[in-house]
């Protein structure tokens, strides 16, 4: 028999439903979508300036394994956001798809069933659901985008995207970002490199057209327009961090030219906090202390939390502890609520101490 000339090392293609069935079948509700666009401008106001006192805060797990452990930590995470609202602007980190570094599970879309299975159909499915159940309990949320597919599926109910550090440099992840309706961040790269973010900046606010999939599932070509609403995200890297004083001043400096009044986010996380979850507050605590000590650069902040600390091993078949990440180490939650009501406390009491301008 001839050695075959295509799909020589592929055991299976399977079609997906087109976004458009999924979409109708979990449709987003009136509430959602009025959530959706409020979160949105009110990110967009901070980026460019014209809300010049609040902080946005992503915080949530590391990547979102449980549909119940979910919505028991958006539930929670309201209280806090409701209570910070005048200083912080507090969207729920929900995580769906992981890159990894070498192999690992690759998150909640690509194996919902912990199990090896890889359902993706199941995984966009219960993805779509957990992220009506947040929006209507009026938690906005935040993503990382990996697969280019999947923001036809998801995207609508999200109002921050995040490039991860390993495709911050795609140049497809680029083209997708500028196509994008909500603001996104593009992290620096692995070895800490910040050139590739701010190129990844650059690039996206241009319109570009490539390949993609529309509402039908049809490939097709994809125009867009450009993306206004871009920043950088700090997370350190190659053994460094880098959210000092004077790595957001050179960070900063690095993208005036983008025209964005409020550039710079840092991860808590990550190099930043040498990998250990414990130090996210020290982080934190210093990127607060900078923007009320005058670094009106910054425009946020990043943390991983979960209900309880830390993190466990994953593998197929293991009975897993409730609450815990099973991937990055996270903060607990009482750690997390202590954490953000103290940030808001600390900025409330610094613009208290303000002159008011005549």
């Amino acid at each position: 028999m001839r050695e075959p000339v295509d799909n020589r090392n592929v055991g299976e293609i399977r079609p997906l439903p087109p976004p458009r069935t999924v979409k109708t079948s979990l449709p987003i509700t009136p509430a959602a979508a009025e959530l959706v666009v409020q979160t949105r401008r009110a990110i967009r106001d901070i980026l460019h300036g014209t809300d010049q006192d609040r902080l946005l805060v992503i915080v949530g797990p590391c990547s979102i394994h449980d549909a119940r452990l979910a919505t028991e930590y958006a539930e929670a995470l309201k209280r806090v956001a409701d209570a910070t609202k005048d200083r912080l602007l507090i969207v729920m980190r929900t995580y769906f798809e992981k890159p990894r570094t070498t192999v690992g599970w690759k998150g909640l879309i690509n194996d919902p069933h912990l199990d090896g299975s890889c359902d993706i159909t199941a995984g966009f499915e219960l993805a779509r659901k957990v992220l009506l159940e947040i929006n209507e309990r009026g938690m906005p949320c935040a993503c990382e985008l990996l697969d280019p597919v999947t923001p036809q599926y998801i995207a609508d109910l999200l109002s921050w995207v995040a490039i991860g550090a390993r495709t911050t440099e795609s140049q497809i992840h680029r083209e997708m970002a500028s196509g994008l309706s909500m603001p996104v961040g593009f992290k620096n790269g692995t070895d800490g490199g910040l050139q590739v973010a701010v190129n990844a900046m650059t690039t996206a606010r241009q319109p570009h057209s490539f390949v993609g999939i529309n509402a039908d599932g049809v490939t097709s070509i994809i125009k867009t327009l450009g993306n206004p609403d871009r920043h950088i995200v700090l997370r350190g890297g190659g053994g460094k961090t880098n959210y000092g004083p004077e790595d957001v001043a050179r960070a900063a400096a690095l993208v005036a030219g983008e025209q964005i009044a409020r550039p710079i986010m840092v991860d808590c996380s990550h190099d930043n906090s040498s990998k250990d979850h414990r130090r996210q507050s020290e982080v934190a605590r210093s990127v607060v202390g900078q923007f009320t000590g005058g670094q009106r650069a910054i425009t946020g902040l990043m943390l991983e939390s979960n209900l309880h600390p830390g993190k466990q091993t994953w593998k197929e078949g293991a009975q897993l502890a409730y609450g815990v990440s099973i991937t990055d180490a996270c903060l607990g939650w009482d750690e997390t609520e202590s954490l953000l009501l103290e940030l808001a406390d600390v900025h409330t009491r610094k613009a208290a101490q303000e002159p008011v301008s005549s």
